[in-house]
């Protein structure tokens, strides 16, 4: 079957036979102890820390082209591949590498609802044995569209077409919790922790559209908006950004460094 029709948001169910597509790629981004006792059939393990860089201390940026390009033609992704991406955290890992691969110019992923949990919870079958990837030859070019930086956010501090969303805790958005030099958050920033998205009951899927609208619209978090995520390292953000796309938002960025990168800036300006 072609998977040019898939979903950005993909139900168990639907990739329960992955071995019925063309061109499909499963990648597993929890711990490598996680997967050697557990992951879906035929998934690939991706190591986190090997999709984002780092220059202490900013952290979670994106890798340099050359080094994204030897990592997913490793795995073994081209231009005809369909990746689906899981974790066991709720899928901020996964929708980490979603970003990651929109960045590098890879439109075809999507996000696997509730990962592990769905998947394991509803049982589907799992397997231990590792399975070595097949390398292919991506062509990496960077879209610079899901990406802002320091620079650009700066000059929409007072764009009110522009909304910041915050998607740390409130205790990280309020300083009372610092991990950078300075404790806040970006001047004018909203704040929506990413778990508030995550429906617990529903094995870590995405809470429902009309849910997650709810929270969203009374924040000004609107579709008329540019959106921009960020969090410490574009981490749990990333998620949030997945949860904008998923429900139709066209304008919307991801920060890698985030706070990582503003609150450890002097000279940006800071709530």
């Amino acid at each position: 079957m072609e998977t040019n029709k898939l979903p950005l948001l993909i139900e168990p169910d639907i990739i329960e036979d992955s071995s019925s597509y063309d061109n499909l790629l499963i990648v597993d981004l929890n711990k490598a102890e996680t997967y050697l006792k557990m992951h879906i059939p035929g998934a690939m393990h991706l190591d986190y820390l090997r999709i984002i860089a780092g220059n202490k201390p900013v952290m979670g940026l994106v890798p340099d082209d050359a080094v994204l390009t030897s990592l997913f033609s490793a795995l073994g992704i081209d231009a005809d591949t369909h990746v689906v991406a899981y974790d066991d955290e709720g899928g901020g890992r996964a929708a980490r590498l979603c970003w990651t691969l929109e960045v590098a110019g890879h439109q075809r992923y999507s996000l696997l609802n509730g990962g592990l949990h769905s998947w394991a919870n509803e049982g589907h079958s799992t397997e231990a044995t590792p399975t070595p990837p097949t390398a292919k030859t991506f062509q990496l070019a960077r879209n610079p569209e899901p990406a802002a930086d320091s620079a650009y956010i700066s000059q929409q501090l007072n764009n009110n077409d522009c909304r910041l969303l915050d998607a740390r805790s409130p205790d990280e958005y309020n300083g009372i919790k610092k991990f950078a030099a300075r404790a806040g958050h970006i001047p004018g920033a909203i704040n929506m922790n990413w778990t508030e998205a995550i429906d617990t009951s529903r094995n870590m899927r995405f809470k429902s559209d009309d849910e997650l609208l709810a929270l969203l619209t009374p924040l000004g978090i609107t579709q008329d908006k540019e959106i921009i995520t960020y969090c410490q390292t574009h981490h749990r953000s990333a998620h949030s950004y997945m949860v904008l796309k998923h429900l139709g938002y066209e304008r919307i960025k991801g920060y890698p460094g985030s706070w990582s990168d503003w609150g450890n800036n002097p000279d940006l300006p800071v709530e």
